[in-house]
């Protein structure tokens, strides 16, 4: 594994995780009935608070895409889950709680996790997938699941769906990683203009704006403690799917090695929620939101 790769996958982790925690707490009074808007959008842009935890995230997402140009994406998407740890951590300043043994359970199952699934799977490149079909089976998987998490999140407001929302924005972004790789592939090979003749960089903007119009809407909706574990959990397993899917990255297939590998997606995966239901996790609540959120449930 390429100290570089290691160090910018973390590094844009960092600064997803600060990034998600500035957005709920400025997301958390914005008006509910831009749910599922990009109004919401609108008027969050005038929200300092908001546009520096956006900050954090396009700097983690730039990052991101350079740590995916070096290395694979089953390789990266794994790293990226620990921003649940700096989400944690920068939470944990604001409310001052202990991590207790949930915390540090949570911290090892997902360190461990991460470690288990990179040494046990050693993740290489290879050749991409040359059948389309099997690229758009794979996306459309992905999109169809998405929207079908979005559509029953809509029907629950107050109960599951903010989950639901950053299960489907996990999704996404996963996906977004996915094409992320291709058009990095694209401008390295042929430049600005291969780039932009590709219709991947225009799947990866508007996969990013879908995303972002979910996450925020899950945010305002519930406390970051409902939403980020389902977010931070779906984006490594849709990126992974994705990777060894059309990508072309190898992963080791002996017995021991898928066992291991398995141990550690679960590791990861357990990791994220009991990290993401920590009390520490700020619970964005306002005053008088409650009340509105009843407003808002379907009858």
């Amino acid at each position: 594994m390429s100290v570089l790769v290691l160090v910018l996958a973390v590094g844009a982790a960092c600064c997803l995780g600060i990034g998600f925690v500035l957005q709920q707490n400025a997301a958390a009074r914005a008006p509910l009935g831009d749910f599922l808007s990009p109004r919401l959008l609108l008027d969050l842009v005038r929200v300092p608070r908001w546009l520096g935890g956006i900050g954090f995230m396009v700097v983690g997402m730039v990052l991101g895409a350079i740590a995916l140009s070096h290395g694979e994406v089953s390789l990266v998407e794994p790293l990226l889950a620990t921003n649940l740890l700096f989400a944690l951590l920068l939470s944990r300043r604001q409310t001052r709680r202990p991590l207790g043994r949930q915390g540090w359970a949570g911290l090892l199952l997902l360190a461990g996790g991460v470690t288990a699934f990179i040494v046990a799977g050693r993740p290489r490149g290879g050749d991409a997938a040359s059948d389309p079909v099997r690229q758009w089976l794979i996306i459309g998987v992905m999109l169809g699941l998405a929207l079908l998490l979005t559509v029953y999140a809509k029907r629950s407001v107050m109960s599951a769906g903010p989950a639901l929302l950053g299960a489907a924005a996990g999704l996404l972004y996963g996906v977004q990683d996915a094409l992320t790789r291709v058009s990095g592939q694209r401008f390295s090979d042929g430049g600005w203009v291969s780039l932009a003749t590709g219709w991947q960089v225009y799947g990866v903007v508007a996969l990013g704006v879908t995303g972002l119009v979910l996450v925020q809407s899950a945010f305002e909706t519930a406390p970051l403690r409902m939403s980020l574990p389902a977010l931070t959990a779906a984006q490594p397993l849709a990126g992974i799917a994705c990777g060894v899917g059309f990508l072309g990255d190898r992963l080791r297939t002996g017995s021991g090695a898928l066992a291991w590998e398995a141990a550690g997606l679960a590791g990861i995966v357990v990791g994220v929620v009991l990290l993401g239901l920590h009390p520490a996790m700020p619970s964005g609540t306002v005053p008088g939101q409650r009340q509105r959120q009843r407003d808002l449930q379907p009858r």
